[in-house]
């Protein structure tokens, strides 16, 4: 019939079309907006606790599609699906490093780890090896970018003198990077939870408006 609304499906899905878990979170302090992002390999959908169940699978269904979507763009521009594997965040890493580095340079391995609680990244020039925080997996793709490019710079420049700014002033988000991070770190000294402070794949529930 015109102008009837699609259908609600019959129930809240368990895994994305591609096999991810998801996960829903309902939070007291949401009221009107809802928030789908990645932590951890798990699609993760954070809804107001006063939800029905039927807004529930409605919106769960909406932003995993949005997920999709954003995840589609990815293999075609800038908006790329964020590494999740440390196979995939290698393989960025040498992307990163030949755009901005010339390739000069090689880790010889690069992956996530869970024991970083008071750093976003670490690297071991000697060894070539860099790590990154899993905490950054729900954050914007150019915050990611910017804290495997500070480790990759390191592997050039062992220290944070003026040479190893150099290198970073060829990354675009370098400043607006530093500020995210800086706000996110006053955030979880508040308490805050990723889910609360990162509404970058947001979208507002009474407008039925996605926003970025």
């Amino acid at each position: 019939m015109a102008g009837s609304s699609p259908a609600v499906p019959g129930s809240t899905p368990l895994t994305t079309a591609d096999g991810a878990p998801v996960e829903v979170r309902r939070s007291a302090r949401r009221r009107r907006t809802v928030a789908a992002f990645w932590e951890n390999g798990t699609a993760v959908i954070a809804i107001p606790a006063s939800f029905s169940r039927a807004q529930e699978r409605e919106w769960v269904h909406r932003m995993l599609e949005k997920l999709r979507l954003q995840g589609e763009r990815g293999t075609r521009g800038a908006g790329r699906r964020r590494p999740r594997s440390d196979a995939a965040l290698a393989a960025h890493a040498a992307e990163l490093s030949a755009k901005y580095f010339g390739g000069r340079a090689v880790p010889s391995s690069v992956r996530w780890v869970g024991n970083q609680n008071s750093r976003w990244g670490s690297a071991t020039p000697s060894e070539g090896t860099i790590r990154l925080s899993d905490k950054l997996q729900p954050m914007p793709q150019w915050v990611i970018d910017y804290v495997l490019l500070h480790e990759l710079a390191h592997l050039l420049v062992a220290g944070h003198d003026a040479a190893f700014w150099r290198l970073l002033e060829a990354y675009p988000d370098t400043a607006r990077a530093k500020a995210f991070l800086e706000g996110v770190s006053f955030a979880t000294s508040r308490g805050l939870t990723p889910g609360e402070y990162d509404d970058v794949d947001g979208a507002d529930a009474d407008a039925d408006t996605l926003s970025v």
